[in-house]
C-alpha cells in the first residue's frame, strides 16, 4: 500500500489560529528545532538522533505559520498572476511543513507512542484547518483561474499539468462555494480529520492488544520458531511460561491454518472479527457512523449525490457506478468458484470431523492448509525454509531491480533512523549514481500500525534539489535472538509490493513536487506495486533467492513445481475476501446525506453483503467496518477498488512483457520511461496505451491471471 498520512487527505491551522498563540508557550526554541532547522544531512535525511517528542507541536505551529505567510504573499502580490509568480511560487512554499508532517506522520505510523497520539490528536484538525483556508482562498484561486483560463502556450507540458490539477484540486475543495458553504465544509473537515485520528489510534491499541496463551497444547501445530517468538514476547510483557501473540490488521489470521485445536483457531478467529465492538476504549463503531455522515454532508455542499461520486472526480474510474460494475462482475465470477472450493474442502474435513461437519471460517485456513499439503505435497512451513528475509531483499528484489532497471543497492549504517530495526541503503542507478535512499522497518511491534506501506521522507523534485529518501514498512513478526526471519510466501510477495512502490518513487523525474512519483490518483498508485510482484516468480529471479536458510541450496525444481500447481489451490477466497471489502467501502461511500444517519453498523454491513451477494458463511471481508483502516484513517475512501482496477492495468502490462520476452532489461527500461519515471506529470491512461496498445482498461488479463477466465 502506498501510505498517505492522515494529514494528506484532507489536511490542514489559519494565519489567525497559528497566530493567535502565545509564541514562546506554543512554539518553543524555535532557533534550536531540529525540524525547523535542521542540520545539513545526506540527500535531507531527517537527524532522529537530533529530534524529540517535545519539537513537534511547535514545529508544526510554526511551520503552519510560515506557510500562511507564504501563501498570502503569493495571493496578495500586486503583480499581474503568472504561472511562475503564482503556481511555482506554490509549488516552492510549505517546505517546512512538508518535512515537519513527513516525519511525524511516518513515526505515528510506524513507531508511536501516547506522546505523538496526543500531539495527533491536536494537530490534525489544526492542519485541515490550515489547508482548508488554503483551498479556499479567494484570491489566490482567483490568481490560479486567471492563469488557467489564459494563455498556456508559455508554459511546459509538465507545468501545463500541475496547473490543470492545482484548478481542478482547488475546485473540488470548494474554491466556488460561496461563504456559508465554505464554513460549513471547512468545520465538517475539522470534524473528519479528528475522527480519522481517533480511528487510527483506537484500531492500532486494539489490533496490537496482547493474546496470552498460557497451555503450550493450545498452540498446536505452529513451528518452534513461531513458539520462541511468542515465548520471547510474553517473557519481555512480564509473563514467562506464556506465549504472547497480536493480530494481524485483516481479518485472516496466518496462524490459523497451522493450529491443529479448534478451540484456539476460533479464539483467535473471534479476536480478529471482535476488535473495536466491545464498547471498551477502542470500539469504532461510533466514529464509523460520524464519518459517514460527516462524508455524506461533505459532498452534499461540494454538489454530489455522495462521498463516493466526489471523490472519483479527480480518478480513473471516474465513478462510482464504473467501479461497482468492475466488482460485481468480479463477484458473481467469485461466487461459483468459491463454492466449489468450499465443497472440497468441506469434504476433506468431514473425513476427520464427521459426515455432519459443517466447515466455519476459523477452520477454513487449516483445512484448505492440510488439503494443499494432501494435493500438492506442500506446506508454508517447508516453503518458508526457502524465504529467509535476508535473501528476498538482498537476492530477490533487489536483484530483480539490478537485472530490470541496472539498479545496485549500498548498505549505509551511517543514517539516523527512527528505531533499530530501520536498515538503509543508497540506491545507485546503472551508471553508479546515488538516485535515492531507502529505508526499510520490517518487522511487528506493539507501537506499529498494522499492514505494510511505503511513503517518503523526502519527495523528488528539480525545482526544490530533492533527490527521494524512500521507506517500507512491513509487519512481519521478529524471530527470536540468534534465529532468522522466515517469510511465509504472501509476506514474501508483500515485500515485493511494497518495494514496487518504492520503485515508483525510486525513478521520479519531476520538477514540481506535487506531480513526483507516486503522487497520483489511487486507482494508478497500486500499478507498480502489483506488478512488481511478478518478479517474485520469475524464474530467473526466484533461483537467485528461494535459498534454504540452512543449506544455501536453491529449493528443488521437484518443490518449485508443487510451490506453483498449489499457488493456483484455494485463490477464490483472496479475490472474494476482497470484493466483499470494496463493496463494504462503496456502500458506506455511497450513502447521500439524507440517508447517512445509520443507527447499527453491524447490521448495515451485514445488509450491505447480501445486496451484493458476497456475504460468503466462509470467506469473510478482508475488513469488516469496525477495523478497516484503509478507508476510515488512511485514505483509501471510497478508493479500496483500486487495488482490484489497478491489478487489471498492471495485468495488462505483464501480458505485454510475457509476449515480448518477460522481465528483460529492455522491457523494465521501457516500464521505467512510460510509466515508473512519469510520476503524474502526464495523462496516466495515455500512458497505458502507449505501453501496451490498449485505449481502455481490460478485466480479461486480471481474470485470467486470478483463474476466472
Amino acid at each position: 500500500m502506498k501510505h498517505f498520512s492522515h494529514l494528506l487527505a484532507i489536511i490542514a491551522v489559519t494565519l489567525m489560529i497559528a497566530s493567535c498563540n502565545n509564541k514562546k508557550d506554543a512554539t518553543g526554541d524555535l532557533a534550536n528545532n531540529p525540524l525547523l532547522n535542521p542540520a545539513e544531512t545526506y540527500l535531507n535525511t531527517p537527524d532522529f538522533n537530533s529530534i524529540k517528542v517535545e519539537h513537534y507541536k511547535p514545529a508544526f505551529y510554526e511551520a503552519m505559520r510560515i506557510h500562511s505567510a507564504e501563501i498570502e504573499a503569493i495571493a496578495n502580490n500586486s503583480e499581474a498572476p503568472t504561472f511562475e509568480n503564482t503556481i511555482v511560487a506554490m509549488e516552492k512554499s510549505g517546505v517546512a511543513l512538508n518535512r515537519v508532517s513527513a516525519i511525524f506522520f511516518a513515526l505515528t505510523s510506524a513507531d508511536t507512542n501516547d506522546e505523538l497520539m496526543a500531539i495527533e490528536s491536536e494537530i490534525t484538525p489544526k492542519l485541515s484547518a490550515h489547508y482548508d483556508s488554503i483551498s479556499m482562498n479567494d484570491a489566490l484561486f482567483q490568481r490560479i483561474k486567471t492563469i488557467y483560463d489564459g494563455d498556456q502556450s508559455a508554459i511546459d507540458p509538465e507545468g501545463r499539468r500541475v496547473l490543470k490539477l492545482t484548478y481542478e484540486g482547488f475546485v473540488r475543495s470548494g474554491a466556488l462555494l460561496n461563504d456559508a458553504d465554505k464554513a460549513k465544509l471547512k468545520e465538517l473537515n475539522q470534524k473528519e480529520s479528528t475522527l480519522m485520528t481517533d480511528f487510527g489510534n483506537r484500531l492500532t491499541a486494539a489490533t496490537n492488544a496482547p493474546i496470552f496463551i498460557t497451555n503450550k497444547e493450545q498452540l498446536k501445530g505452529l513451528d518452534e520458531s513461531t513458539l520462541a517468538a511468542a515465548a520471547t514476547a510474553a517473557k519481555e510483557a512480564g509473563k514467562e511460561g506464556q506465549w504472547l501473540f497480536r493480530l494481524n490488521n485483516t481479518t485472516g489470521q496466518d496462524i490459523l491454518a497451522s493450529l491443529e485445536n479448534a478451540d484456539t483457531r476460533k479464539l483467535f478467529f473471534d479476536k480478529s472479527i471482535g476488535r473495536c465492538v466491545q464498547g471498551d476504549a477502542n470500539d469504532t463503531r461510533d466514529i464509523v457512523k460520524q464519518l459517514v455522515k460527516v462524508r455524506a454532508e461533505k459532498a452534499q455542499i461540494l454538489g454530489f449525490d455522495n462521498f463516493a461520486a466526489w471523490k472519483l472526480t479527480d480518478q480513473l474510474a471516474a465513478k462510482p457506478e464504473n467501479a461497482i460494475s468492475m466488482l460485481t462482475q468480479l463477484a458473481t465470477l467469485v461466487k461459483d468458484k468459491l463454492a466449489k472450493e468450499d465443497a472440497e474442502i468441506e469434504a476433506f474435513a468431514q473425513k476427520s470431523m464427521g459426515a455432519d461437519y459443517k466447515l466455519t471460517a476459523w477452520d477454513r485456513p487449516y483445512f484448505a492448509e492440510q488439503l494443499r499439503k494432501e494435493k500438492y505435497g506442500v506446506d508454508e512451513a517447508t516453503l518458508s525454509q526457502y524465504f529467509e528475509l535476508d535473501n528476498v531483499i538482498n537476492n530477490g528484489i533487489f536483484f530483480a531491480a539490478n537485472q530490470m532497471y541496472g539498479l545496485t543497492f549500498e548498505p549505509r549504517t551511517d543514517i539516523p533512523v527512527y528505531h533499530p530495526d530501520v536498515r538503509c541503503w543508497d540506491v545507485k542507478d546503472a551508471n553508479g549514481e546515488v538516485i535515492a535512499l531507502f529505508m526499510l522497518d520490517p518487522y511487528a511491534r506493539p507501537s506499529k500500525s498494522g499492514g505494510a506501506w511505503m511513503s517518503n521522507f523526502v519527495e523528488q523534485s528539480f525545482l526544490l534539489g530533492n533527490k527521494p529518501v524512500i521507506y517500507n514498512v512491513c509487519n512481519v513478526r521478529k524471530p527470536s535472538a540468534g534465529e532468522k526471519c522466515l517469510l511465509t510466501w504472501d509476506e514474501t510477495t508483500t515485500f515485493f509490493h511494497e518495494f514496487g512502490h518504492a520503485l515508483h518513487g525510486i525513478f521520479a523525474n519531476q520538477t514540481y513536487p506535487s506531480v513526483s512519483g507516486t503522487n497520483v490518483p489511487r486507482d494508478f498508485v497500486e500499478t507498480a506495486s502489483q506488478f512488481n510482484e511478478h518478479a517474485a516468480l520469475d524464474p530467473t529471479v526466484f533461483a537467485h533467492y528461494a535459498l534454504h536458510y540452512q543449506t544455501g541450496e536453491v529449493m528443488p525444481k521437484e518443490l518449485q513445481e508443487k510451490m506453483l500447481r498449489a499457488l493456483s489451490f484455494n485463490q477464490a477466497m483472496p479475490l472474494a475476501e476482497n470484493v466483499a471489502a470494496c463493496l463494504i467501502d462503496m456502500s458506506w461511500h455511497t450513502l447521500s446525506a439524507a440517508d447517512a444517519d445509520i443507527a447499527d453498523v453491524e447490521a448495515f454491513e451485514a445488509e450491505a453483503l447480501k445486496k451484493y451477494g458476497v456475504d460468503f458463511a466462509t470467506v469473510p471481508p478482508r475488513y469488516k467496518s469496525t477495523y478497516f483502516r484503509h478507508i476510515w484513517s488512511n485514505g483509501y475512501s471510497a478508493g479500496y477498488y483500486a487495488y482490484l482496477w489497478t491489478e487489471a492495468l498492471e495485468s495488462d502490462i505483464y501480458e505485454w512483457m510475457k509476449q515480448h520476452g518477460g522481465l528483460t532489461a529492455e522491457n523494465g527500461n521501457r516500464f521505467r520511461d512510460l510509466i515508473l519515471s512519469r510520476g503524474n506529470s502526464e495523462d496516466l491512461m495515455g500512458l497505458f496505451s502507449q505501453f501496451t496498445g490498449h485505449d481502455q482498461m481490460d478485466v480479461t488479463s486480471l481474470l485470467k491471471a486470478r483463474g476466472l477466465k
